[in-house]
């Protein structure tokens, strides 16, 4: 059990998270002993990489701005490669331990008045968005279908690069997270080379997304950005010249109804068949 004051939102900051899904907290994490380590070590990984297939990358020095030099180099040279990345920065402890922080577990019971909060299994991971890359840009979506273990969620989103509008700020909608769950169709019949979470399009999606507010909030390394798993929202197209590298964190509330009545189950990143678990959600 969490001892102590849980506490660490003010009321002003809880009521604007309940009332747009979504808040922005600058400065959250610790640069130095909580980014650092991991940009540190995507940079190793990197210089890996670029070892093993004598590339002729030269690497600069580390530097929290610089840490990913040369990987646009590498892909460029074999697209494949960066897939190696990208599964590979997942593993890194620095990561891990980030993922499980305390501070994480209390915002989760704090803003959603828990003693039990969860880690979503195979719902945490750094996202690489290379630029102007089509197939992997998640579309409009609310996090719950792609992850399930409750209804009551939360995503910790947090950049470790600067992400301006050029880079492609993730996209939300305010106050989506009202209208509940929206079904989905499981095909996107405009890119039929996209599975999974990624090919998830909502039910009658332009006229919904309408309907709302949108912000794209810019941030910077050590922001936290938190989101409810029912506010619909997409990734940025990155029109810049860097990968927008950025970090999931996701966590449930163990005492969530929903999730106690379908004994918390994942979603895709389990080979779960959604449709057995919710067949009224999906449309197709």
């Amino acid at each position: 059990m969490i001892k102590g004051n849980n506490n660490l939102l003010t009321e002003q900051q809880v009521s604007e998270f309940n009332q747009n899904g979504l808040l922005i907290v600058k400065s959250f994490y610790n640069l130095e002993q909580e980014i650092e380590p991991i940009q540190y070590r995507i940079y190793q990984i990197i210089g890996i990489v670029i070892h093993k297939y004598q590339l002729p990358i030269n690497q600069l020095p580390f530097s929290p701005d610089t840490f990913d030099y040369g990987y646009l180099d590498l892909i460029n040279f074999d697209r494949k490669i960066g897939g190696e990345i990208y599964d590979a920065i997942k593993q890194i402890p620095e990561f891990i331990r980030l993922v499980a922080s305390e501070s994480h577990c209390k915002l989760l019971s704090q803003l959603r008045q828990t003693n039990l909060p969860g880690i979503a299994a195979g719902g945490y991971g750094i996202r690489i968005d290379n630029p102007c890359e089509e197939k992997y840009r998640a579309p409009w979506h609310q996090d719950y279908p792609a992850q399930f273990r409750s209804l009551d969620g939360l995503v910790f989103w947090s950049s470790l690069v600067p992400v301006t509008y050029s880079l492609g700020p993730v996209d939300f909608c305010l106050k989506s997270h009202h209208d509940g769950l929206v079904r989905v169709h499981t095909k996107d019949p405009k890119n039929p080379e996209k599975s999974g979470a990624y090919a998830l399009i909502l039910e009658n999606e332009e006229n919904l997304i309408n309907r709302y507010e949108r912000v794209s909030p810019e941030s910077n390394p050590g922001d936290l950005i938190i989101i409810d798993f029912l506010t619909i929202h997409r990734s940025g197209l990155n029109t810049g010249e860097r990968s927008r590298w950025s970090m999931q964190m996701r966590y449930f509330n163990f005492n969530d109804s929903t999730g106690i009545k379908l004994g918390w189950p994942g979603s895709f990143a389990t080979a779960t068949n959604i449709k057995n678990v919710h067949p009224e959600l999906f449309l197709n």
